[in-house]
């Protein structure tokens, strides 16, 4: 998968975009760009709508801190 031109050049001689694309031929693209606290993709969650272990968390919470 490969272009010839990649053969026998150390990562060092290789640009930023032919580390990344020769990365994601081995890897593939399993991490985003952004993480999901970067993005704006909704408002924040409401309290009904919190996940399960948001929920756990606040559960685990000892009553001398509050809520």
């Amino acid at each position: 998968m490969t272009g010839d031109g990649d053969r026998g050049r150390t990562p060092d001689e290789q640009s930023e975009w032919e580390r990344r694309r020769r990365r994601a031929e081995v890897f593939g693209d399993v991490l985003p760009e952004t993480t999901s606290d970067e993005r704006d993709d909704a408002a924040a969650p409401s309290r009904g709508s919190e996940s399960a272990t948001d929920r756990w968390l606040r559960e685990q919470v000892p009553p001398h801190h509050g809520s």
